[in-house]
């Protein structure tokens, strides 16, 4: 839980990632933010939830570094597949999640925000999926929501070359709702969570559940096999050369093996 800070206002529960420098999200902090949730069940002063990132960022990604530590694709596999299942139960939990972006949302970062119902940008920050650059693939449901938020061409260009949209270009492609200068963005985030937080709590838990049921089949199979073939393409010898490259600031030589 120290990669988290919860606080409470007027029905909104502040949940601060604070995980220095880039509030990279490790297993631990995917971890802690399912507890997070556990204890914000069983608040019911807690009507509304907003997520964001303490210092620079929101989240430039997942622990990169923590990827070496992987020694099979079946144990990578698991990891997407945890992160899978907090994101998911972020999309369908019973109080509305908000993200309040500024910086970065790169990689998970930016998947842990397509898992909140609401979007709310910093019109300078940076949202993309990097994993390509990587030889990886998104693992925490990016290649399954993205494509619902922007189309499926947009979603292949930001796929393919691994380049970020800015805030207002996320506004414009459907992938956040509002954009604002960095400075406005948190207090015009709590302002509108503090207005959902005075409507029904029984309707706004219904309304969440219908906006379920948007999701199709195609949608919970894709998941499971993003999962799948986010362990297949870590084995690849372009996956370990990705992430040495990362790790050592270089541009990755990718052979197709």
């Amino acid at each position: 839980m120290d990669f988290l800070k919860l606080s409470v206002e007027d029905g909104v529960g502040l949940i601060t990632i604070q995980r220095p420098p880039a509030n990279a999200l490790s297993s631990a902090l995917i971890t802690a933010l399912n507890s997070i949730l556990d204890e914000i069940d069983h608040n019911p002063s807690i009507r509304v939830i907003v997520l964001h990132g303490d210092g620079r960022f929101f989240s430039a990604g997942a622990d990169i570094k923590e990827f070496t530590e992987v020694s099979s694709g079946s144990e990578f596999s698991k990891l997407a597949s945890l992160g899978q299942q907090v994101f998911e139960r972020i999309e369908s939990y019973d109080k509305p999640v908000i993200a309040a972006i500024h910086g970065a949302a790169l990689g998970g970062g930016l998947e842990l925000a397509m898992g909140c119902h609401i979007r709310y940008v910093a019109e300078d920050a940076k949202l993309g999926l990097p994993e390509l650059s990587l030889g990886l693939i998104p693992g925490f449901g990016g290649t399954q929501r993205l494509p619902r938020y922007v189309g499926t061409a947009k979603a292949a260009e930001m796929l393919f070359t691994s380049e970020p949209i800015s805030g207002l270009e996320a506004v414009e492609w459907g992938l956040a709702n509002k954009a604002f200068p960095v400075e406005e963005l948190l207090p015009k985030t709590l302002e509108l969570a503090k207005k959902i937080a005075l409507k029904s709590p029984i309707a706004l838990q219904a309304a969440i559940t219908m906006l379920q049921f948007s999701k199709s089949d195609a949608f919970h199979k894709g998941i499971k096999a993003e999962a799948e073939s986010f362990g297949t393409v870590f084995e690849s010898a372009d996956a370990k050369e990705g992430i040495q490259a990362f790790i050592e600031k270089r541009q990755p030589t990718f052979t197709g093996k």
